[in-house]
């Protein structure tokens, strides 16, 4: 059995807070470095790397000089808020030392339910990935409520493995990874290494809602692969305590355990748009357009919508429609109907005099488009 890591280009790395820190007393400044210089190894072999980091809260507490984790809400976002700079400040230090920038995004599940903002983040890491900027995620504690917390930054790192589109999650803890019972209890627990995400018989093993292991952390983990997977994403969990363990699954050794997603990326990816999202409006393309599309796999330009029916707001889904008004394909449009009627049958390099500002140069991007 080899890594799914081997041949995956898009990774997201998440660290627990048993990983970065010295048992709750603080950051572990050499564990960050060491997992600075693992993601640079892997830069270097052609992947692209975002970290969802846990340890703001613990590096809070040590600033602070909190003996006890607080329970009251204002006193977890307060250290969070302080423990957020000493974490951004130590990740940047690390990565700099290899000539390399980091980028802090701070996220909340309200983020990434509302349609724009989900689509301004993921623009945002787009872009820090192209610009070779190492982002790292962390939940925005201080201003999460008990409505909008991830919860978890395993959650975490599945919604932002979707959101970016990521080939694999990579979920770092202190333990080896997913075994049949509590191996801490069961001497004949035995480590899955290989399973579908989204098993039921994997959630069982996880330990169950309410179970002492499931409360531990372990099935979080699970239920994150079960997200990820929705994107197409493969998930490994796996110890953070294996020596250069980043490096090794990237050269295909099997570590921890592998959850897979029965479902190709792309085919999700289409599936999610065109059979699970309402059609907000439609835009008619020309003769040319539709050429374009359908046979060149391009992205739809404004240049070429020859009209545009709806109210639609930006991230919303519209129809593509031949001049005969038949559906050809429907996507992800990155400006709003109102928008789009003063940029239509312009050129890209004018949509920023027209409009005061340029989102994209597409008014649906290829990536964010699928044919009917």
């Amino acid at each position: 059995m080899e890594s799914v890591l081997k041949q995956s280009r898009r990774i997201v790395v998440k660290v627990g807070s048993s990983l970065v820190t010295n048992q709750g007393q603080g950051l572990d400044h050499v564990a960050l470095a060491h997992w600075a210089g693992q993601i640079v190894k892997l830069k270097k072999i052609g992947k692209e790397v975002v970290l969802v980091s846990s340890g703001a809260i613990a590096e809070g507490m040590q600033r602070l000089k909190w003996k006890k984790r607080p329970h009251a809400v204002h006193e977890l976002q307060a250290a969070a808020a302080v423990g957020q700079m000493g974490l951004v400040q130590a990740y940047e230090t690390c990565f700099r030392k290899h000539e390399l920038h980091s980028a802090q995004v701070l996220l909340t599940h309200e983020d990434l339910s509302d349609r724009k903002r989900y689509l301004n983040a993921r623009s945002t890491l787009a872009t820090l990935l192209n610009l070779n900027v190492i982002p790292i995620i962390n939940e925005n504690d201080t201003v999460a409520t008990d409505e909008i917390r991830f919860g978890d930054n395993d959650t975490l790192g599945a919604l932002v493995t979707n959101l970016i589109e990521a080939d694999v999650l990579v979920i770092l803890t202190d333990q080896q990874g997913l075994f049949t019972a509590d191996p801490r209890k069961d001497a004949q627990a035995k480590l899955v290494e290989q399973a579908k995400a989204g098993d039921p018989d994997i959630e069982r093993m996880a330990g169950g809602a309410g179970s002492e292991i499931g409360r531990g952390g372990m099935l979080t983990k699970v239920l994150a692969a079960k997200r990820a997977a929705r994107s197409g994403a493969h998930t490994v969990i796996a110890s953070g305590r294996e020596a250069d363990v980043l490096i090794r699954l990237a050269r295909g050794e099997a570590i921890g355990t592998q959850l897979l997603a029965e479902t190709m990326m792309l085919a999700a990816r289409k599936q999610w748009l065109a059979d699970h999202l309402q059609i907000r409006g439609n835009v008619t393309l020309d003769e040319g357009a539709v050429e374009a599309l359908a046979v060149g796999g391009k992205s739809l330009l404004p240049v070429g919508v020859i009209d545009v029916r709806g109210n639609f707001e930006r991230g919303e889904v519209v129809g593509c429609l031949d001049p005969q008004g038949r559906e050809i394909a429907r996507g992800l449009v990155n400006y709003s109907a109102t928008e789009t009627r003063r940029i239509l049958r312009r050129a890209s390099d004018e949509i920023e005099n027209l409009l005061g500002y340029i989102g994209e140069p597409e008014l649906i991007h290829r990536d964010n488009l699928v044919l009917l």
